[in-house]
Parts: structure tokens; sequence; C-alpha cells
């Protein structure tokens, strides 16, 4: 029908109205244009005199008169994010419903550090208020990147303080704050310098490091500058306890650690705990597993974290358990080809890899992955070597396998699969033999930690160069452990519970590879091995996992895009 009315429009057939912009003319049937646009329907029944054809509208271009039109009669738009904005104005002044919420739908899909901003402003202007906050919570989220567009320049004052000051400001170091708002202000230091006090004043300046305060921030000049801002940082220099509370608040994280499941106090558990590393604090999620699971594996993939196999004290898992985090709700996915309790599991290029493990009867060397979008499992080449309690990593588009035991044997052996040649090839061997150990990946290496040798429970690790082929040690951990999480959280490796050898530990510590030292951190609320570790980052629904903290109320630009009583 849509091709027959264009072509009705186009060859001039019924046509009883013409519509003039500026020196355009436009040859439209009323009823068509009047069906898709409040504005136009009362023009042409209630504003027009008798018998009236020719209308003169003034207000967009040619060019957006026409985008209208061929959506008036196709129901589709050549949108672009030149012309997106205009037509947006156009589509709220006339009307059009359809073209309203396909130029939402558009500017949502294309939001990005350099649009996020004035897209917001735009929906500000509009009062789309559900738009406005999904732009405002990606500057939030995306802040860092945010800072280099010349919408982030742009901003007032008021807007600038009300970003700065929220907790849900994500940022990997409170000295990008810092920076920002020098950025800021050197875009037009005439009209900004005086502001240096009022902004340096909702900076997390406590959560800084004592050098950087010293060596950086007291030693700028503009801060020199300001008597009040140089009160504030000698203030956290010396952590002056009567000011320091209102600069130590932290914000949110850019990831959480979700701890789950295990074997706690003699029988498997369903308990989820999430850690968040800026507040050092271990929350209870009350969402648990929907059963009782250990010596399972966990991935974090598209908005989704996914429970893979384990074993619940009586039955060994097939099962794939899918928690989406924005509704909370658990979804059950495709079964694997195999049970698989002590199970390995990865992602990889979108694809969640679940190898080795024992079905009740065998240790395993089959391996296979998932795919989301069919929601099928399919086997690929078995493993050179029989793994159950092994540990895997996926790094630079292949999978790594350390480790685990065979029913006879603790291997130090190690893998690679290839997903391109479906290939597995052997690669230097650990320099321990580790079961239950625990394995991440982290710029360019492989990391193995922990375990079970045989004999004793290991607080050794060790490091596997891409570069080098070798395995190399590292520092030991505080607590020798076996069977326990393990996460790379803000470039920090994180191991938490497990068996040490004698008992179920809720012991908790971190790698910090810059340092290369280990250091204790929070213990989680109950005792337990044979848990699972997943990092959740990048999802909208994050502010939601997080411990509660007081919030400032003060949210002008966020205000603005409240809807009306």
């Amino acid at each position: 029908m849509s091709s027959s009315l264009t072509e009705m429009r186009l060859e001039g057939d019924l046509i009883d109205a013409e519509i003039r912009v500026q020196n355009a003319t436009f040859l439209i049937h009323k009823v068509i244009l009047g069906n898709c646009s409040t504005y136009f329907r009362t023009l042409f029944s209630r504003w027009s005199a008798p018998g009236q054809t020719v209308y003169t509208v003034s207000e967009y271009s040619p060019e957006i008169m026409q985008l209208i039109i061929e959506f008036a009669y196709t129901n589709t738009v050549l949108m672009t994010d030149d012309n997106v904005e205009e037509l947006f104005y156009a589509a709220d002044y006339y009307g059009i419903d359809g073209l309203i919420h396909a130029c939402i739908t558009f500017l949502e899909e294309h939001l990005c550090p350099q649009n996020c901003i004035d897209i917001c402003r735009l929906a500000i202007k509009l009062s789309y208020a559900e738009l406005g906050h999904k732009a405002y919570n990606f500057l939030l989220d995306h802040f860092e990147s945010c800072i280099d567009s010349s919408g982030f320049l742009q901003l007032s004052l008021e807007e600038l303080k009300d970003i700065i000051k929220k907790d849900e400001l994500i940022v990997r170091e409170e000295s990008i704050v810092f920076e920002a708002i020098l950025r800021w202000i050197a875009h037009s230091p005439n009209q900004r310098n005086s502001h240096i006090f009022v902004l340096l004043s909702k900076v997390r300046l406590a959560l800084c490091s004592t050098e950087y305060l010293r060596n950086i921030v007291l030693a700028n000049a503009l801060v020199n500058s300001s008597e009040e801002s140089m009160r504030i940082v000698e203030a956290m220099i010396h952590r002056d306890p009567q000011s320091i509370n209102a600069f130590a608040r932290p914000r949110f994280p850019t990831a959480i650690l979700f701890a789950t499941g295990g074997w706690s106090d003699g029988q498997p558990t369903s308990k989820i705990e999430v850690y968040d590393i800026r507040a050092d604090r271990w929350v209870d999620l009350p969402n648990s597993l929907e059963e009782t699971c250990a010596y399972h594996g966990t991935a974090f993939l598209d908005g989704s974290l996914y429970c893979v196999g384990g074993f619940n004290g009586v039955t060994y898992y097939d099962t794939l358990l899918r928690f989406d985090l924005s509704t909370r709700i658990w979804h059950r996915q495709a079964r694997m080809e195999a049970r698989r309790c002590y199970v390995s599991v990865c992602v990889l290029n979108g694809l969640i890899y679940a190898m080795g493990g024992h079905d009740r009867t065998d240790r395993l060397n089959s391996a296979e992955r998932y795919d989301p979008r069919t929601d099928r499992w399919t086997f690929i080449a078995p493993m050179h070597e029989q793994r159950s309690d092994a540990s895997c990593a996926a790094l630079n588009g292949q999978v790594y396998i350390c480790g685990g035991f065979d029913g006879t044997h603790y291997h130090s052996s190690a893998e690679s699969y290839d997903p391109e040649t479906d290939r597995w090839t052997e690669i230097a061997p650990m320099t321990s033999q580790r079961s239950g150990l625990g394995v991440v990946a982290h710029g360019g290496c492989i990391y193995a930690v922990g375990g079970n040798d045989g004999t004793t429970r290991l607080r050794s690790a060790e490091v596997y160069s891409l570069d080098t082929l070798r395995w190399a040690p590292l520092p030991s951990m505080h607590v020798p452990r076996s069977n326990f999480g393990i996460e790379v959280l803000e470039d920090m490796i994180v191991v938490a519970g497990g068996f040490d050898g004698s008992g179920i530990i809720n012991t908790v510590e971190c790698y910090n590879i810059r340092d290369a030292q280990w250091s204790m951190m929070l213990d989680m609320g109950i005792s337990r091995s044979a848990l699972s570790c997943c990092v959740v980052s990048g999802i909208p629904s994050m502010r939601e996992y997080v411990p509660v903290q007081d919030r400032s109320q003060d949210y002008d630009m966020e205000e603005d895009l409240e809807e009306p009583d």
C-alpha cells in the first residue's frame, strides 16, 4: 500500500493539497499527512479556509519536510547523525509519534562519549525523560571517555558540579575527576578560573594518594591561587579527621565481583555475595542461585550471569542457568552435552566454553561451547588430558586450560585451544602440579595460583608469558588454598575462600600485578570452597548491586529530566 500511495503522490494522482516550504513545493494527500501528524490533521480540518489547498509552513527546512512526507507515506526515514536533531525537533513540533519514536531509538542506539551530553540536552529541551536518563547515565558510566568531547567543555558550572559529585560517576581513579576539572577550566580560563574551589570541593580528594595530593594537586598553580582550595588539599594530605569524611565516600565501581555457590557448613549452598572494591564491602544478593551448587563455573556475557554445571551433593549437573542482571530473573537455557562437576569455564568471542570435569563416572577430556544466539551447545575437539578440577582463561583469541586431576595424576600440564582450527596444543607445563587451582588472564599473561599438588594445599603462584612461552614464579599468597574463586578485578587478581588443608575458609586476598604484592582483603560473609567467582561490568543496573550509600539530593541536571507530577 505504501508503495502505491507513494506512486500516486509522485504522479500527482488524487492530490488535494500542496505544502510550501521556502522555495520548495510538496504535493500531498491531506488524509495521508494528517493521519501521521496531529499538527497537520488540525491544520487541514480546523485552521484552514473552506476549499484551501495551499499551505505555507516555515518552521523547518525543505529537506526535513521531504523526510517527514516520505515517512508519512512509507513509515520509513533516512536518518543520519547530521539530520536526526532537526528531524527530532520537527517530529515533536508536528506531533508525529512514529517519527518521534524512530528518532529516540536512533539516538539511543548511537549513544557514544562524543554525543551523550548533546543528546541529554536535547532530551531536556524536548521533555523526553527516558531518553535523557539514558544519555545522562551513559555520561556517568563513560565519564573518562566523555572528557574529550566538545559537549563536556560546553557544560555549565552547575552541570559539571552536579556530575562530579555523584556517587554513580564511574572513574578508575579520583585523579581523573581533578584533571577533568582542569581541562574544563582551561577551555575558558578568564571566565572559569574562579570556579576552582567550588569544583574541587566535589572531588573525593581523600581517595587520592598523599603523594598525588602533594606533588600534583597542591603543586597546581590554579589550586595555589585559591586559599580555600589550598586548605582543602592540606587537610586531605594530613588526613584531618574533621574534614576527611566528606571527601572519602567511595564512588560506584567500574566492575563488581560475584561469588556464587560453593561448599559451606558441610553442604552445597545457593548463596551469592557481591563485592564492591571501592566501598570494600560484601553484600548478600537476595536472588541466590536457583538451586544449591558447588564445583560449578560462572561466566558473564551480554548482561547476564551464567552458571554452568556443578554438583548439589547428589546430582552432577548438565544445566546452564542464566541470571538476567537487569530483571534479576533466572532462566534455564539448553543443557550441556555432558554432566560436568569440577568444570572449567570461560568466555571467548561471545561463546561460553565448558571443559573437562567429572560426570559421576569418568574424569573428562571432552569440551563444548555454548552460543547464546542459538541456545545450543556444540562439542569441540577433546583435550589431550582428562581434566577435572582444572582452571582456564581466554587470551588473544585462544582458550588456555591448566592443571587438574585425571583420577590418578595431579597435572602440571597445560594446553591451549584455537577455535579457528579446532585444535588443542600442549604448552610448557607449570612448575608445580596443581588441581583445584585458579587461572586468570591479564596483560598478555596467564596466571596460575594455588591448588593441590597431591600432598598439600599451595600458596605458590606462577605466570606464563606469551612472549617467552615459559612459566615464571610469582610471590606466594598469604594463605594456602585450593578450590577457591578467582577473578581479575580492576587490574588485581582476587582470590576468595577455598580449602586451606584443614578447613573451609572465607579469607580473601588480592595480587597487585604492578607492585607484585599480595595483600589481605575483607573476608566474605561465609566460609566456602568450590565456589565460582565472576566479574560483572558495564551493565545499566550496576547501581542496584553495590552497597547503599548516602546520596546527595542536589541533582539539578538530573531533576530537569524528571517527569512532571
